[in-house]
């Protein structure tokens, strides 16, 4: 007799943010996007970094933008690191071009494809914020 195993119900662990990338998880509590502007050249990144890496400017400033963009790129898990995100398997991860510049991953709902206009949406857990994006067919 075949055994199966009983779907998981944990919650997703909770991120550690760390020196740099506190300010964004801060933001992500308020349902606000910020990400980092480097003083010395003006580009916009994500993910946080002690140091700009187009110019290696140490200066930075955080600034709050929009949640638009365009899906630059995808992928699909089907099997995933976190038990809590078992019963959700197959989902689309999203590397999104942030209309306000910076790129970003995140997950995604919706039909994923190259060049697919997205919003932002913030998704609550206990203890912390989930940005996700969704496609305007959603």
């Amino acid at each position: 007799m075949a055994m199966t195993a009983e779907p998981v119900t944990t919650p997703p662990i909770a991120p550690a943010p760390d020196e740099d990338s506190a300010p964004y998880w801060a933001a992500l509590r308020q349902h606000r996007l910020r990400v980092q502007e480097c003083r010395g050249c003006a580009r916009r990144r994500f993910p946080p970094t002690p140091a700009c890496p187009y110019c290696a400017h140490p200066g930075s400033d955080w600034v709050e933008v929009p949640a638009t963009g365009t899906v630059y790129s995808f992928i699909v898990v089907h099997r995933t690191f976190d038990p809590a995100f078992a019963g959700e398997v197959p989902y689309p991860i999203a590397t999104v071009d942030l209309d306000a510049g910076a790129r970003i991953v995140a997950r995604l709902a919706g039909t994923p494809a190259i060049g697919t206009r997205v919003t932002g949406m913030f998704v609550d857990h206990d203890g912390w914020v989930e940005l996700r994006f969704r496609t305007e067919d959603r």
